[in-house]
């Protein structure tokens, strides 16, 4: 099978194309034929090794001193199962189905096996392969930490980032789930957040979000703009921060009075990925995609991601030669 693979840390230049064994699922395992994966801002973060302050000796003894330890990176898939082990039941050769491996990566590749027991759910029916992968990178994040912030119907909700992966899928989910949602971003994209469900939305290149005259009961910063500290005195009491992107010192569990932040890698749990691909199928999550590339221009995906301006997800379209 072909693959992309992370030769070493830099930039896209350093990603090569290859020929790699086809996997073969064991017997609680299937094996997908990938149609459609995604560029992450994790995939971005990692290939670059370019961490939160504070990360970086302990970034390289988690991924790789010299280059990533998963030379195969990509986070989610969409595709065909095209073969079960013999213990499998719940899937069959043909079966749509989308996979979140998430830190295992190895999804940008022709194929992959994922345990049959695992992050893998049926492909929404109403969604191409592009539009159902799109989805799972930010919906596994913000069910994570809207689970650890207890989010309430509601509840006020700032979304920093409001526009990107995870920010566009946090305000589609906290709407669905009765929260009053307030999005930050560009003018560019206002009317996308209002479409998505925010009740209002701030651009963040005219108003100074630190010097808001609201509070909310919720803020979650999903592209590591600011902290805790500079936040939490725009939060209600007993407020939550949720640090998505912050650095090592917002790891650390912190609190002004009965304000508090929240931090940590998301978790990955199968029960997320059901979940997704159910809110996707009612129409409850909808996908915002800023472009999709074909699987040759992976590299450039990532140059995409890179620049810090995409709208959602960027999507990579993968067809399949005959192997």
């Amino acid at each position: 099978m072909k693959a992309w693979i992370c030769s070493a840390y830099g930039d896209p230049s350093v990603l090569v194309l290859e020929d790699r064994p086809k996997p073969v699922p064991g017997d609680g395992g299937v094996l997908i034929r990938i149609e459609a994966t995604t560029v992450s801002s994790g995939d971005s973060r990692v290939r670059a090794l370019r961490l939160p302050r504070g990360f970086g000796p302990i970034g390289r003894l988690a991924l790789g001193f010299r280059r990533p330890r998963r030379e195969i990176l990509g986070t989610d898939l969409a595709g065909i199962v095209e073969a079960v082990g013999k213990d499998v039941t719940a899937y069959r050769p043909g079966d749509a189905v989308i996979a979140f491996p998430g830190g295992a990566m190895g999804c940008h590749a022709e194929y992959r096996v994922m345990p049959a027991d695992g992050r893998i759910a049926s492909k929404p029916p109403n969604l191409t392969a592009e539009e159902a992968v799109s989805l799972l990178f930010g919906g596994h994040t913000a069910l994570h930490f809207f689970r650890k912030a207890e989010l309430k119907p509601g509840e006020s909700l700032l979304v920093i980032g409001a526009s990107g992966a995870v920010g566009s899928a946090m305000v589609q989910l906290a709407s669905h789930m009765g929260a009053r949602v307030t999005g930050v971003t560009s003018a560019a994209n206002r009317d996308l957040v209002r479409g998505l469900g925010a009740a209002d939305v701030i651009d963040y290149r005219t108003d100074d979000v630190t010097r808001q005259s609201r509070t909310w009961d919720v803020i979650a910063d999903t592209v590591g703009a600011y902290s805790f500290g500079k936040c939490h005195h725009l939060l209600n009491e007993h407020g939550r921060y949720l640090a998505i992107a912050g650095d090592l010192f917002d790891m650390l569990p912190r609190r002004r009075g009965t304000r508090r932040s929240i931090a940590g890698p998301a978790a990955e749990l199968r029960e997320d990925v059901l979940r997704i691909s159910h809110l996707a199928a009612a129409g409850e999550l909808n996908p915002v995609i800023d472009k999709v590339f074909s699987f040759s221009e992976l590299p450039q995906a990532h140059a995409k991601v890179d620049s810090g301006r995409k709208r959602g997800s960027v999507v990579v379209r993968i067809p399949h030669s005959v192997d």
